[in-house]
């Protein structure tokens, strides 16, 4: 899964951290020009999709520098469909 270790008591649910841990993402901000993250499942409604897509591009655009004006272009694509451009 690539994912950072967590911490875990003994007193937490170990499902619940385990859950948590499949639903984040990491933003591996290096000198790289191209981002690729996944973002959404196919068992998520359209609406919950929206969602995480929109979380995902206002997360990394909150990390950059200059926020908005670093992204040039945002594409979506499934895994077999033609990417989408939604921005630039």
């Amino acid at each position: 899964i690539n994912k950072f270790p967590i911490a875990v008591s003994p007193a937490d649910n170990l499902q619940e951290k385990i859950n948590e841990a499949k639903g984040t993402i990491k933003f591996q901000l290096k000198k790289v020009l191209c981002l690729g993250v996944a973002v959404a499942h196919a068992g998520l409604s359209e609406e919950e999709q929206r969602q995480n897509i929109t979380l995902s591009i206002n997360f990394l655009a909150s990390l950059l520098k200059k926020n908005w004006n670093n992204i040039r272009t945002l594409n979506i694509k499934t895994t077999m469909g033609k990417p989408q451009r939604i921005y630039g």
